[in-house]
């Protein structure tokens, strides 16, 4: 699983760290400060994603985020329900993104950014699709079902390029998973992911900028502690 701190202030590499595998469960509710986490459940819609592609990312997430004494799992935290939103809406179309190519070879990301045809709604598809189908043919199970320990095994091949993909890079698909995730874990609520300010109340971020800037001269030197708010408690 991935160290949490590791995760906040690198963004990258997926370093995996030993732990009880009952604290990891994902179907377990985690307290945190006090307060029952809610779980991803079937009530929450998906949009763009299949059942099966849903079932994937929760395995992923929660392999990235695992649930701890910091915080629930990042499927309890809505990061799957968040993903599935942003890839029904523009930016899974690639509304903003450059797509006539040509396209560098290889993950060409840290020069020229993503370097796919394929917009992220059908660039996750396809390799959610493409790295199940690898699973069936070395595991003899799809991802989701991979036990946590060979699942983490995955991810840091993935990450490493020691996996090849048919049609997608790899390693690029990896980074998306990994971005879409953080993304998810740490975005305003009202986004779909981040339930109960979860990684807000973890890492002591107050929310929104207008809930507290009047406060910075009172607190200056002085740690801040504040109920976190966002864009939904202002409807």
């Amino acid at each position: 699983m991935l160290d949490r701190r590791g995760f906040m202030v690198s963004g990258g590499a997926f370093a995996l760290a030993q732990a009880d595998a009952a604290a990891v469960d994902s179907g377990t509710n985690i307290k945190h400060d006090g307060a029952e986490a809610p779980k991803n459940t079937a009530a929450d819609p998906l949009y763009a994603l299949t059942p099966g592609e849903a079932e994937f990312l929760t395995a992923v997430v929660d392999a990235f985020i695992p649930a701890d004494d910091l915080s629930p799992s990042g499927s309890e935290c809505g990061v799957v329900v968040f993903i599935d939103r942003q890839l029904a809406g523009a930016y899974g179309a690639g509304a903003r993104l450059y797509q006539e190519g040509p396209f560098q070879p290889g993950n060409g990301q840290s020069q020229f950014g993503p370097q796919s045809p394929l917009p992220p709604l059908q660039f996750i598809q396809l390799g959610i699709a493409e790295l199940d189908t690898w699973s069936m043919a070395n595991s003899n199970v799809p991802v989701r079902q991979l036990a946590k320990p060979d699942l983490n095994t995955l991810l840091q091949n993935l990450e490493a390029g020691k996996i090849a993909l048919p049609r997608i890079d790899a390693r690029a698909f990896f980074s998306a998973l990994l971005q879409l995730t953080m993304e998810g874990f740490f975005s305003d609520p009202i986004y779909g992911g981040n339930r109960d300010k979860a990684s807000w109340r973890m890492i002591g971020y107050p929310g929104l900028p207008a809930t507290y800037s009047k406060a910075i001269k009172q607190y200056r030197g002085r740690r801040y502690q504040a109920e976190p708010r966002s864009i939904a408690d202002f409807l």
